[in-house]
């Protein structure tokens, strides 16, 4: 809530300075995302190829969606609700969705977060704790599930979430998870204490620090051996990639999500400006710098993740090689990874039954290169097996989820954001109840809330939030939004506000994204996700240790009720949209048949009174 001025009206907050509200639209834009789902992306959609659908997907969607959230905020100087509301009563509902899924997606935003907390106060551990099996109580030998899979799958899998084997059980709470829960949350609300006086003070850190621990990986990586092969792997383009539909549906939604569009954060934080401002700059600076942050992050990522594969190579080659010497008794020193291949040639056609019946492993670096990961899976899986293989791995397993901490803080602050300052604009709250206990209610809400996602089954829940809530709905909201703007403020209005904050009115360049590009393709883009994902029953992969083919994950179909919520999830936050524009609708009409009435009342009362004089005369 604002301060009162000397004539007792209450004044918006505004930021200390320029560089405090880039910084918070930087971080809020520049998310997990794009460390773990961008170089995923590029990863399996031909290197270098995803580029094309990526950048273009920025240019005529992301860049004009964030220029107009951003201009529509700061020239209304309102939140996301209250800005819908001025531009038509029939788009409140806009604002409202926004405000749910700002609330859905900070649940388990803050779960990722309490997970990076727990892995970051094990990584002072020597050795690392998920870098060798665990012994049974009798101390005698290993974890049978650990044996099965890895050190580093069963520290996620069974240390870390305590995983039910499906989603239909939910398992006891996790009293470690419960309690990083709770540390994030007492952390996000001292940041936001004081509203955005602390929050823009906190950015300084939360925003800038991922970069410096991305430059000190990046220059560590490079070193590496196989950090070549990774980066040759990432990108070497595969053009033919580019005819498959799949990869420009997911470019055009990976540069929406990245942007945080259409959570109402960022109409939040521009209302804080001085309405004098240049945010047509702002909305470029910003748009560049999150995807020139996902190629930055994606080079020391793949760069070690090329040593993760050349070590896997290498130690697969190094089994096979002690299985031949053992059997043929060549010496120690003769066999080596480099000839390893003329070796295996050279028996292969002097004692091919002899080599065959050792069952050697197939060793193929491309195969280890193929293996990819998004999201949790990069960052406690694959990310955390490559840290073990690093020389000073404590060193660099505390950087890298400082900085994935540092990522998800920021983001948190667009989140609480979206849906702090709605509240605030609409007065929902009494004024004499102070702006900290608000946020404080709204935090231990959210914990209490979240608590489904410390559960047994709580990694399962995380992946059905994140995989729905920020879908359908999101993409619904900017298809509203856009319209709004240009339809139904007007265009005309629209460059009159520009011109007022800027100085110069939108070129042509920008009218025609607002006015027809960017619309049809968020069109297409919806129509295209809803149709692609009716065609299939949603299912997940879940971690069972009684699975047949165990250590790999059993995909199994969600249940009919889990599937309901899925579509709750996908359809609850936007069914305001229309609600509210109904209900306005039937006000309106409400309101002008009482006043037909009021008018057909008085002409009668009217004709009465003439009459009556007429009589009197007479």
């Amino acid at each position: 809530m604002g301060e009162t001025n000397d004539s007792g009206v209450e004044e918006r907050p505004k930021w200390d300075n320029k560089i405090q509200y880039l910084l918070t639209c930087i971080g809020f834009a520049v998310g997990l995302g794009n460390v773990w789902r961008f170089p995923y992306l590029c990863q399996i959609y031909g290197g270098g190829a995803f580029l094309i659908p990526y950048l273009i997907a920025l240019v005529f969607e992301g860049l004009p969606l964030l220029y107009l959230e951003l201009a529509i905020g700061q020239r209304l100087r309102m939140g996301s609700i209250s800005v819908w509301i001025t531009i038509s009563p029939l788009l409140g509902g806009v604002g409202i969705a926004s405000m749910i899924i700002s609330f859905f997606v900070g649940l388990f935003y803050v779960t990722i977060l309490a997970w990076v907390l727990w892995y970051f106060f094990q990584s002072f551990q020597n050795p690392l704790p998920w870098s060798q099996c665990p012994l049974r109580d009798n101390l005698t030998s290993h974890q049978d599930e650990c044996e099965k899979s890895t050190p580093v799958n069963y520290f996620w899998y069974r240390e870390t979430l305590n995983i039910t084997s499906n989603i239909e059980i939910s398992g006891s709470l996790q009293l470690p998870v419960v309690m990083f829960q709770l540390c994030v949350w007492i952390i996000v609300y001292i940041c936001f204490i004081k509203g955005i006086k602390s929050m823009g003070k906190a950015v300084y850190v939360t925003a800038t620090f991922p970069y410096l621990v991305l430059t000190m990986f990046l220059i560590r990586a490079l070193t590496l051996p196989g950090a070549t092969d990774g980066l040759v792997y990432l990108f070497t383009p595969d053009w033919e990639i580019l005819k498959n539909p799949q990869v420009w549906l997911d470019a055009a939604t990976q540069i929406f999500f990245s942007l945080s569009l259409a959570f109402g954060g960022l109409i939040s934080f521009s209302s804080y400006n001085e309405e004098k401002n240049n945010c047509e700059r702002d909305a470029v600076l910003v748009g560049v710098i999150n995807s020139a942050t996902s190629l930055y992050a994606a080079i020391p990522i793949f760069a070690i993740l090329g040593f993760k594969a050349t070590s896997s190579f290498n130690l697969c080659l190094k089994e096979n090689i002690q299985l031949l010497t053992n059997h043929f008794e060549i010496g120690d020193q003769n066999m080596t990874v480099e000839n390893y291949q003329q070796w295996f040639d050279h028996l292969s056609q002097n004692h091919p039954d002899e080599v065959s019946s050792l069952g050697l492993k197939p060793c193929d670096l491309q195969t280890f290169l193929d293996q990819s990961a998004s999201g949790t899976g990069l960052a406690f899986i694959v990310f955390t097996q490559a840290v073990t293989e690093m020389p000073g791995s404590q060193v660099w397993s505390v950087l890298f989820f400082v900085m994935l901490f540092s990522l998800g803080l920021s983001s948190m602050f667009g989140l609480i954001q979206g849906v702090l300052t709605p509240l605030s604009d609409l007065n929902l709250i009494p004024k004499w109840i102070p702006t900290h206990a608000v946020t404080g209610v709204i935090c231990l809400v959210s914990f209490l809330v979240a608590l489904i996602f410390a559960q047994g089954s709580g990694n399962y829940w995380v992946e059905v939030f994140n995989g729905y809530v920020g879908s359908v709905p999101l993409l619904t909201i900017a298809l509203f939004e856009i319209i709004g703007v240009v339809y139904g403020r007007g265009m005309k209005t629209f460059s009159d506000d520009l011109y007022f904050m800027t100085g110069r009115r939108p070129n042509i360049f920008w009218k025609a994204c607002c006015m027809v590009i960017s619309p049809l393709l968020l069109l297409s883009v919806l129509v295209a996700y809803v149709a692609l994902q009716a065609q299939i029953h949603p299912s997940y992969p879940a971690w069972n240790p009684d699975y047949e083919k165990f250590p790999q994950t059993e995909l199994k179909k969600y249940p009919d009720w889990v599937f309901a919520i899925i579509i709750l999830l996908s359809v609850v936050p936007v069914m305001s949209i229309p609600v509210v524009a109904v209900y306005k609708l039937i006000g309106r009409f409400n309101t002008s048949s009482t006043s037909a009435d009021l008018n057909f009342y008085s002409n009668e009362v009217f004709e009465m009174e003439m009459q009556l004089e007429t009589y009197q005369k007479a």
